[in-house]
């Protein structure tokens, strides 16, 4: 591709690029030298496993590499301990370094199901964080004032509210941005919410006499409902790991609204087709239906294989088509100490089956009538029953357990 090209491939699906000219400037020298531009992304390991949300950026460094260029994947294992503050009405817990090292390595396996190992440098950069004299850091912190570091909204608002802000804190977008000095890196790439994080690295470079970094910003994946940011402790999310039939399902029962935004941002497709799939959905030639369809099987593809994605696809239409059970069903077995008098709640046995992952969840679930005993709608989330051999627990539109008793 011609720098011009490059460019239209990265603003696409992209909420902002910081500059579009300075980017193409660096996509025309690329071009002249031969040297692959530096693609920097950061990740601190707060916890072991990714869901799709995480993954709009990687999908856009993917693409970067696509183009010959270089990323790079910086384990924040340093600044992991501090923990990023965005976002936060609180300071949040320090992680030891081990809880770090460990989410690291699983984050490490999980982003090259996305991205190219070949192309891929995996840095830490407790390299040259750790090694900064008390001198660096009072150099770096000299760059910036606390003016500046309260125009951020999280900490505008703690410190307007009283809440406590850490001078640990103020460390994390320099620490951040000393990454990039590190690195040289002539790209970062975060969400829109890493805004005043990935500019610190562009300001501090200047400071540090390197061509500042161009910044690309990625939107905020909403998630399943399509209102809050995807999450999972709001239970509105795609994990990556997560079963080739959950994943399917999932996507299928996403709003239209979000059909092109998670194509666009979660899919390894061309962008002839990405594009080909929006223009179709627009004028009506093609049925939403058809388009998350289409994703679904793209989404089950890139983490399980085509096989899978098929199986998954089958497996939705005659359960979901046709009204049947699905043929492979977890199964619960109660056995007589399982039960007093015969009698088990149905949030425990929830909880048992693995359905949910706490009481809390089955509650919810109950009360917003999406549990099931065969075909009767379980409405009390104090019920208790006594459960029959080769009964089915359908916990919302996907979930199944078949309870065996004895």
């Amino acid at each position: 591709m011609d720098p011009k090209e490059q460019l239209e491939v990265i603003k696409r699906g992209a909420a902002e690029v910081i500059s579009e000219e300075d980017l193409l400037a660096k996509f025309a020298r690329s071009a002249h030298t031969g040297r692959p531009l530096r693609v920097k992304l950061g990740l601190d390991p707060s916890a072991p496993d990714i869901h799709i949300g995480h993954t709009v950026v990687l999908h856009k460094m993917r693409q970067f590499q696509d183009m010959g260029h270089e990323g790079i994947i910086v384990i924040g294992d340093f600044t992991g301990r501090i923990g990023d503050p965005t976002g936060r009405r609180e300071a949040r817990k320090q992680l030891s370094g081990e809880e770090v090292r460990a989410n690291a390595a699983t984050y490490c396996e999980q982003v090259f199901k996305i991205i190219d190992s070949a192309r891929t440098r995996v840095v830490f950069n407790s390299e040259w964080l750790g090694r900064l004299m008390f001198a660096d850091i009072v150099e770096l912190a000299s760059k910036v004032t606390v003016a500046r570091m309260l125009e951020r909204d999280d900490f505008e608002t703690r410190y307007r509210e009283g809440r406590p802000i850490g001078i640990h804190e103020f460390f994390y977008p320099l620490m951040q941005a000393y990454d990039s000095i590190a690195l040289e890196a002539d790209v970062e790439l975060g969400g829109t919410d890493q805004k005043f994080n990935n500019l610190m690295g562009r300001t501090l470079q200047r400071e540090f006499g390197q061509e500042s970094q161009c910044v690309v910003l990625m939107p905020i994946l909403p998630g399943l409902d399509g209102v809050h940011k995807m999450s999972k402790s709001l239970g509105n999310y795609i994990g990556i790991n997560e079963d080739p039939y959950e994943i399917y399902g999932k996507t299928m029962s996403i709003p239209d609204e979000l059909i092109m935004p998670y194509i666009n941002s979660t899919t390894t497709l061309a962008l002839a087709e990405k594009v080909s799939i929006e223009r179709d959905v627009a004028s009506g030639a093609l049925h939403p239906m058809k388009a998350k369809r289409k994703l679904a099987m793209q989404l089950v593809a890139q983490y399980h294989g085509e096989d899978a994605a098929r199986m998954a696809e089958d497996e939705f239409s005659r359960v979901f088509s046709k009204g049947q059970l699905p043929d492979d069903m977890p199964e619960v077995r109660l056995a007589a100490g399982d039960l007093a008098n015969g009698m088990i709640s149905v949030v425990a046995l929830m909880v048992r089956s693995g359905l949910v992952s706490s009481n809390s969840e089955a509650r919810r679930l109950i009360e917003q009538g999406g549990v099931r005993l065969d075909d009767r709608r379980v409405a009390d989330p104090t019920e208790e029953i006594a459960p029959s051999d080769g009964m089915v627990l359908r916990v919302g539109k996907r979930r199944f357990a078949r309870v065996l008793v004895g």
